[in-house]
C-alpha cells in the first residue's frame, strides 16, 4: 500500500501545539496513521463540493481532526484540530481557501 505524504496547515500546527499533554499525542499518533490509512475506520467524510480534494475528519473524544486528501498528489492536508463543541465545521471554505 502506498504511504501518502501528511502536511499540516500553520494554523494547525499551531492548534496542536495549545492542546492538553495527552490529548496532544493522541492527536500525532492519529496524525502519523494518516499517511498509512488516509481513510481509517473511524473517519467520517464531510459533505462539501470540492472537485479536487475530499474532506473527512476523525473523531478523537471531544477533538475533531479535520484534513482533505487530494488522491492526484497522493496527499493529505491537516486542516484543523478543533475541540466540539463549539466548532462546527463553518469555516471549511476558509480552512480550503487557506491551502489554497
Amino acid at each position: 500500500m502506498k504511504q501518502h505524504r501528511v502536511y499540516i496547515t500553520p494554523e494547525a500546527l499551531e492548534e496542536i501545539k495549545d492542546l492538553p499533554g495527552n490529548v496532544r499525542q493522541r492527536i500525532r499518533q492519529a496524525i502519523r496513521e494518516l499517511a498509512a490509512m488516509p481513510q481509517p475506520a473511524q473517519s467520517k467524510q464531510l459533505q462539501y463540493p470540492d472537485p479536487v480534494r475530499q474532506l473527512y475528519r476523525i473523531r478523537l473524544d471531544n477533538w475533531r481532526i479535520v484534513y482533505a486528501i487530494t488522491e492526484e498528489e497522493n496527499a493529505v492536508d491537516i486542516l484543523a484540530v478543533r475541540k466540539r463543541p463549539p466548532y462546527d465545521y463553518g469555516d471549511l471554505a476558509r480552512l480550503l481557501e487557506d491551502k489554497g
